[in-house]
């Protein structure tokens, strides 16, 4: 009876789990370049001093879907959105590179490029400083190219170009600060094939309608596993009685 009670244990344990990526995803929905979490689930055998009495649910790693959103208009000179493969590089917080597809962009009161989050963006050097200028374009590759304060409307300058990346999505993991990273910790090339197009955001890839409904169904999952439980309980209750009269 035992392995009937601690299958059902370990299933609404682990759909507990799965519960909450799927909730993740959904307070996610609206956020720009956001990718969801997949829940992997998979059986494992108890191994015991003689032979595997039995499988229980266990989980990997979270794993990321990388499918693309849509793209939103904004009009806004700062805004970028990646078009195809490819990430925005950025310095997290503790002083590593990390990657993003959000492109809500902005410039602090020092002059740094800034990602809504407040992390700098790289560019070919380290985090981007914009001077103070008239005007600011960001071109396809990611150039940078602004017009001093006071100059002349064809006296442009490029400052620098953002650093895009193209790595491979298997080598890439989401820490606990949120952020993408490179899995072996090394910092791929910049790739000249990257491009984004500017007045332009990129939405959460989840799909609201699906995460509500699976959020449906692994609340029903999670019912039924607690009601074998208890049926469990009950059978061993029936046995124990049945022990006692004989």
């Amino acid at each position: 009876m035992d392995r009937f009670l601690y299958l059902s244990m370990s299933g609404a344990k682990e759909n507990l789990y799965a519960q909450a990526i799927n909730n993740h995803n959904l307070a996610n929905a609206t956020t720009h370049g956001f990718r969801q979490a997949l829940a992997d689930a998979y059986t494992e055998p108890v191994s015991g001093p003689v032979y595997d009495s039995r499988d229980y649910v266990q989980v990997r790693d979270q794993a990321i879907d990388f499918s693309h959103g849509a793209l939103q208009s904004t009009g806004r000179d700062l805004d970028i959105a990646i078009q195809g493969e490819g990430f925005i590089a950025v310095q997290a917080p503790d002083g590593g590179e990390a990657y993003t597809r959000a492109g809500n962009l902005h410039i602090d009161a020092t002059g740094m490029l800034l990602t809504d989050r407040g992390l700098p963006v790289l560019g070919d050097g380290g985090p981007i400083a914009i001077p103070p200028n008239e005007s600011l374009l960001i071109g396809r590759d990611g150039t940078i190219t602004i017009r001093p304060l006071g100059s002349s409307p064809n006296a442009l300058a490029a400052v620098d170009r953002i650093r895009l990346v193209d790595p491979d999505t298997k080598g890439l993991r989401r820490t606990d600060d949120g952020l993408i990273r490179a899995e072996d910790g090394q910092a791929p090339e910049a790739d000249a094939n990257v491009r984004v197009v500017t007045g332009m955001l990129e939405t959460s890839n989840v799909n609201t309608v699906a995460a509500l409904t699976r959020m449906i169904e692994l609340s029903r999952t999670y019912e039924t596993q607690i009601k074998m439980m208890s049926s469990a309980n009950d059978i061993e209750k029936s046995h124990n009685r049945l022990l006692a009269i004989s």
